[in-house]
C-alpha cells in the first residue's frame, strides 16, 4: 500500500505542477516558456497513472483523495495560505477514503 500511495502522491505532484505553470503564465504574466515544462508534466501525469495496479475507475475514484492532500500541501507550501481544521480534517477524510478504495482491491 506504501507504493501506491507514493504513486498517488508523484501522479498528483504532476497533474499540479501541469496545471499551476500555466495558471501562473496566464494569471501572474510569467514566461510562456512554463508552457513546455508543464507539458512535460502532464506528459508524466498521464503516464504514472497507466503504472497503477488495478482498474482505472478504482484508481481515479482512489487517486482523488491523494490528490486532495497534495494540492492542500501545495495550497500551504507553494502557495504560502495558511490552511484551517476544516482544510485538514477534509485531507484526513479523503486520505481515509483512498486507503479503504485501495485496501478492497484485493478483494474485488
Amino acid at each position: 500500500m506504501l507504493k501506491t500511495s507514493l504513486l498517488f502522491f508523484a501522479t498528483a505532484l504532476c497533474e499540479i505542477i501541469g496545471c499551476y505553470l500555466p495558471w501562473l503564465w496566464l494569471k501572474r504574466g510569467a514566461t510562456m516558456w512554463l508552457l513546455v515544462p508543464a507539458g512535460i508534466s502532464l506528459a508524466l501525469f498521464v503516464w504514472l497513472l497507466t503504472l497503477h495496479p488495478a482498474a482505472s475507475g478504482r484508481v481515479y475514484a482512489a487517486y482523488g483523495g491523494v490528490y486532495v492532500c497534495t494540492a492542500l500541501l501545495w495550497l500551504r507550501y507553494v502557495d504560502g495560505v495558511r490552511l484551517s481544521v476544516y482544510d485538514w480534517v477534509g485531507a484526513a477524510v479523503a486520505l481515509g477514503g483512498m486507503l479503504i478504495i485501495v485496501a478492497g482491491w484485493s478483494r474485488a
